[in-house]
């Protein structure tokens, strides 16, 4: 069977972000995607209206459910919701430390939505870290998760942390002609990548991209390769996201 990405993340009903972002886009790097669902939210393609997290207990019994099923590789994890949730994944990452583990620390929906009270949840955050073998905050993540807004020091200081490697994303940065990404590997500048901004906003990108690594990492590939396989797959499928709404978030077109 093909490696297995776990993936920790919510149920979004129109599709675009969450759990069938996480299905889609692992599928699509040629992995297998199983899902521990850590709550129910009511959204559309433009915005969160509330959610109900998933008990700690719940959401651990679907994770071990499949452990011993399933030929998992890699773990990802998106929205959490509570820190209970948080905690109890850093418990489950601690009993298998073989896993390779990407961290996407959603703290806010992209269309405004809060997904949790954000100072709670960045503070459960740090029992995380130390775990995650890739995290891939956005710059209001970073700045969020580190109290810092210089987006350099806030990187280095994640690392300080315990992060082993940061994929830091520019898509909320101020460059209106073009998004850069910086991976860092144990604290050093690796590799920066530059795409053409595309016209408008769409609801769950992050979560695609975060995704299709997993699954690059589960199948073997080195993180950088990973990243850049990842990076390429993404633009490709903004570019073809379909708009529900017009002049809304778009859903990107991951098949």
């Amino acid at each position: 069977m093909r490696p297995t990405v776990l993936c920790f993340s919510g149920l979004d009903p129109s599709g675009g972000a969450g759990l069938q972002a996480d299905i889609e886009a692992v599928g699509q790097s040629g992995a297998h995607a199983a899902i521990a669902c850590t709550a129910l939210t009511i959204q559309n393609s433009q915005q969160v209206f509330g959610f109900e997290p998933t008990p700690k207990d719940l959401l651990l019994a679907q994770a071990n459910a499949v452990v011993n099923d399933l030929p998992i590789r890699c773990v990802k994890s998106g929205m959490l919701g509570t820190t209970d949730n948080i905690i109890a994944l850093a418990g489950f990452l601690s009993e298998h430390p073989d896993y390779v583990y990407v961290l996407d620390p959603v703290l806010v929906a992209n269309s405004g939505g809060s997904l949790g009270h954000q100072a709670t949840l960045v503070k459960a955050f740090e029992t995380l870290i130390p775990y995650a073998s890739l995290i891939t905050p956005n710059t209001v993540e970073l700045r969020a998760l580190t109290g810092i807004e210089d987006l350099e020091l806030a990187t280095q200081k994640l690392f300080a942390m315990g992060a082993q490697a940061v994929l830091v994303k520019g898509g909320h940065e101020d460059t209106p002609d073009y998004i850069q990404n910086r991976l860092y590997i144990s604290g050093e500048l690796i590799s920066e990548t530059r795409c053409p901004r595309l016209e408008g906003e769409y609801h769950g990108s992050g979560c695609s991209l975060a995704s299709f690594i997993a699954g690059r990492l589960a199948l073997g590939d080195n993180l950088k390769t990973a990243v850049q396989h990842a990076e390429t797959w993404l633009f490709g499928v903004l570019k073809r996201a379909e708009s529900p709404v017009k002049n809304g978030q778009k859903i990107p077109k991951r098949f």
